[in-house]
């Protein structure tokens, strides 16, 4: 009885709200003790204009309603990214948040850029994480999404670089 399974906290996140909300309890706090260490960054790789009327990605679910400015970044629903953020996920650049439009692809996801100054290919973009004091958080995808923290953080394949810094 002298070791501690942690679990999902090696990530700075509570199993469940009820979890955190017994904690707290118990402490009496409402503190959150915990740090995040987890951040999902990509890079933007292709940056086009479209005209309104024009339907951006597959099938008609969405229309640019004016001139828009798209960018394009090379994550999608096979790098674990739910389809179900399509047309309503939000991602950082430039220290500003982006929505997600259109249907998320396999292995792509297109952004709208159009009130984002001065982007340009190759600009990091969060999925989860920070920019300066902007944030997206694991707790916006599972309300978006309908999934629990364990499903997000365990459809990320292995594949994808992991980071470790202190």
């Amino acid at each position: 009885m002298d070791l501690v399974r942690v679990g999902i906290m090696q990530y700075g996140l509570w199993s469940s709200k009820e979890t955190f909300a017994n904690y707290s309890a118990k402490q009496k706090t409402t503190v959150d003790p915990l740090k995040r260490v987890i951040s999902w960054k990509s890079k933007i790789i292709n940056i086009k204009e479209v005209n309104s009327g024009e339907f951006i990605g597959y099938g008609t679910t969405f229309m640019a309603e004016g001139k828009m400015k798209i960018a394009l970044i090379p994550v999608g629903y096979s790098d674990g990214y739910s389809r179900s953020l399509s047309n309503q996920g939000r991602v950082l650049v430039n220290n500003k948040r982006a929505s997600v439009i259109g249907i998320i692809n396999m292995n792509s996801t297109m952004i709208d850029i159009t009130q984002i100054p001065s982007v340009k290919i190759g600009d990091e973009v969060v999925l989860i994480g920070s920019q300066e004091e902007m944030s997206v958080s694991v707790a916006s995808f599972r309300e978006l999404s309908n999934l629990l923290n364990y499903e997000l953080l365990t459809r990320i394949p292995s594949e994808i670089p992991r980071k470790i810094t202190a």
